[in-house]
């Protein structure tokens, strides 16, 4: 039988994210990045039937500053990522650790009943996660 402590991503889970309209700019999403002092905004659906996305740093980087697009000119939802590889808040954090080696993933939205609830990284299943579990921490 396995003793180890159960640690769900909902334990280690940041609830402090930025959600951005698709039909933003780039522009304004700078500057709610700057404001917010993020990288990573998610990009609200369209309608009950879209997906969410994400928008971060890089993906402006490589899809707007690279290409010397003007950033006032291009809108959110030309460049964001969807759908979305997430997290269910009942994971267990061993598991969602497997998820984020698979998929290279440097962090997920963490969503129930399809709701984006919090946001989670690699960081907090090593450093509230995992110092829970062992007590190392």
């Amino acid at each position: 039988m396995n003793d180890a402590k159960l640690i769900t991503v909902r334990d280690v889970m940041k609830t402090e994210f930025y959600m951005i309209d698709g039909t933003a700019t780039i522009t304004e999403a700078i500057r709610m990045m700057k404001k917010n002092k993020t990288s990573v905004l998610f990009v609200d659906k369209f309608h009950e039937h879209d997906e969410y996305g994400v928008i971060n740093a890089g993906i402006i980087a490589r899809l707007v500053l690279a290409k010397d697009r003007a950033p006032d000119r291009v809108n959110v939802y030309e460049i964001n990522e969807k759908p979305l590889i997430n997290a269910h808040p009942d994971m267990d954090i061993r598991y969602c650790s497997r998820l984020f080696a698979r998929y290279n993933l440097m962090r997920a939205p963490v969503m129930e009943q399809g709701k984006i609830i919090g946001v989670v990284s690699p960081i907090q299943l090593v450093l509230d996660g995992l110092c829970e579990i062992t007590g190392i921490c």
